[in-house]
């Protein structure tokens, strides 16, 4: 079929809007790869100090002619997600081996949890890790030694920080090698459950604690599809991972099998061979078109509405919230993964995940089936997947009809028409809202604006009872410049239980809140934020205030929002504790939210 006309113009225009950029990153990137395989241009002294660690791989990459792979890890201990990458660099270094090829661990980035820090001060320094990742990855690679890299990170911001180093470092291949989900524990619905009776005061917090530990109970990511699984079908969707990879659970025969296939598959498209795959050529227009519409046909999450502009803007191209809210109107919603539905990752794989998907997205036009991928030419290789036969990967079509339809839904009978986006724009200024997971009646909400400063102000006037009828809650000053952006997902159970009790309830917000936002109507990442004297500070109590995301608009109603001073905030407390010190330079230079947010890019 046809390429869909919106994908089309979409696609052109950001191929218009990036035509400086990009020209400027693929010519430097060009002129990166005319040096050839990076080792050589190293002096003795140099590659001695480079190999002095290797081992028995030593004498090879001191006197062999093969390529040297190198892996920059987010592994730790601490994050279920990353804890499996700790037997990984081993079982690279023996398949490199057996490749006729070298492995060494360039580097560590870190890797902090959103699920730890939620609710927490530690949480204000979440969003400012992803530029730290793509500094620490770009430290990795700086050495020069390597003609390839290997990426290990799965969770929130440390995909992205690796795409930004990945692209930074454009002219060598880039292959991610996830670490998988883990295995089901309980429900969660069920989970979400109890949370809300805990924040209505119904159970006591052992009875919460045991459930969280049934719910977040293995090794791997976390089965609900927040911004670390997003993550996983993005780099599926953009050709980074290979195909089917995304969401196999750890340390299973199947997913060391991926990851051996992955580091063969490095090995055969550097510079040293005839199939050449440089990162830079992966990261074009196309590849970021296919990401969000994967995206908004699985209904992931919104925080890759910042993510993604700042790793696109590390490979030259420009996008644009416009871009997200098109394409969102264009490609269904196919699957209900929980928080959009009651299914777990793992139930959607087994119903046929991602390689389903865009079976059916390339049959109705809505991706681009000519975009270079880690794998070959074109998306077609991802609609195979991989089987496990004599302890090798081969990979075979895959079946075209869905396992499940509670599940997943071919494209031309979707969940909804709609990938559940909604771009707002207004005398508030600029936001975004997922819909997906909230019903209709609620797409429009216009009530009066009850205003606080911090989410710990909003728990305590929900549990005072303040709250009595419909509100527009406006939680300001949680920008990235106010305070690092913090999310505000813990907000979600006492908002629902608002909503439950009849009350029309919605969020506007300059702070984030998530993947797993759920049901409450949320307009989140308001740009330009409080801090910088957007009109969010110029909201009083009382005021009405209109969130509708089926025209799109976040205004002020019958209030002259110009004749009004910005409030200051006193943000002195969120300077100090918990390293907050450190961050002091990110909260100063951080660019808009509706821009990604950055500081390295």
């Amino acid at each position: 079929m046809s390429l869909h006309a919106t994908i089309a113009d979409v696609t052109a225009r950001i191929v218009e809007r990036s035509k400086d950029s990009r020209a400027t990153y693929l010519d430097r990137m060009a002129r990166a790869a005319e040096d050839g395989p990076r080792r050589a241009h190293l002096t003795c002294g140099n590659q001695a100090h480079a190999y002095a660690g290797a081992g028995q791989d030593q004498s090879k990459l001191a006197t062999e002619n093969q390529p040297n792979i190198g892996i920059v890890t987010a592994y730790n201990d601490m994050l279920s997600a990353h804890q499996p990458f700790e037997r990984f660099p081993e079982l690279i270094r023996q398949a490199a081996r057996d490749a006729g090829a070298t492995a060494q661990v360039a580097g560590g980035v870190p890797a902090m949890c959103d699920g730890v820090t939620q609710g927490q001060v530690g949480m204000e320094l979440s969003l400012f890790s992803r530029d730290v990742i793509a500094l620490a990855a770009g430290v990795a690679l700086s050495h020069n030694v390597f003609d390839a890299a290997l990426y290990l990170g799965v969770c929130d911001k440390i995909v992205p920080g690796l795409v930004i180093g990945a692209a930074t470092f454009g002219y060598i291949p880039a292959v991610f090698l996830p670490a998988g989900p883990m295995t089901s524990g309980l429900p969660n619905d069920e989970k979400a459950r109890v949370r809300q009776q805990f924040a209505a005061g119904e159970v006591g917090r052992d009875a919460l604690m045991k459930a969280e530990m049934a719910s977040y109970h293995g090794p791997g990511t976390c089965t609900f599809y927040g911004t670390a699984n997003s993550n996983q079908m993005l780099m599926e969707f953009m050709g980074l991972h290979l195909p089917g990879a995304s969401f196999v659970n750890p340390n299973t025969p199947l997913r060391d099998a991926l990851t051996v296939a992955g580091v063969q598959r490095a090995t055969q498209i550097t510079q040293m061979g005839n199939d050449y795959r440089p990162a830079g050529q992966v990261l074009d227009e196309k590849a970021f078109v296919n990401g969000i519409v994967g995206l908004m046909a699985t209904g992931g999450s919104t925080n890759l509405l910042i993510h993604l502009p700042a790793m696109a803007r590390a490979a030259g191209v420009q996008l644009d919230l416009e871009d997200f809210a098109d394409i969102s109107a264009a490609v269904p919603l196919m699957a209900k993964v929980y928080p959009n539905g009651l299914a777990d990752v793992n139930h959607f794989h087994a119903a046929g995940g991602l390689t389903y998907m865009i079976g059916e997205l390339l049959d109705a036009g809505l991706l681009h089936d000519d975009t270079l991928t880690v794998m070959g030419d074109g998306l077609k290789d991802y609609v195979k997947e991989p089987k496990l036969k004599n302890g090798e990967i081969t990979w075979e079509d895959a079946d075209r009809s869905t396992q499940n339809d509670k599940i997943l839904r071919p494209a031309s009978d979707p969940f909804q028409r709609t990938g559940g986006l909604a771009d707002l724009k207004g005398n508030l200024g600029r936001g975004a809202m997922k819909i997906s997971a909230v019903k209709e009646q609620y797409h429009v909400i216009e009530a009066p604006c009850r205003i606080f400063h911090d989410q710990e102000s909003v728990k305590t006037a929900c549990k005072a009872g303040e709250i009595t009828e419909d509100t527009v809650v406006v939680v300001r000053f949680q920008g990235p410049r106010a305070n690092g952006m913090p999310e505000l997902h813990s907000l979600t159970p006492l908002l629902a239980n608002l909503q439950d009790k009849g009350l029309n309830v919605a969020l506007v917000t300059d702070g984030r809140m998530s993947g797993a936002s759920g049901k409450v109507p949320a307009c989140i990442h308001v740009s330009p934020e409080a801090e910088l004297g957007g009109p969010i500070a110029k909201l009083r109590d009382g005021d009405v205030v209109r969130v509708d995301a089926t025209k799109g608009t976040l205004d002020a109603l019958g209030v002259d929002l110009d004749a009004r001073d910005a409030v200051k905030a006193d943000l002195s407390d969120n300077g100090h504790g918990v390293g907050r010190e450190l961050f002091e330079v990110f909260r100063q230079n951080v660019g808009l939210a509706s821009q990604g947010a950055g500081t390295v890019v």
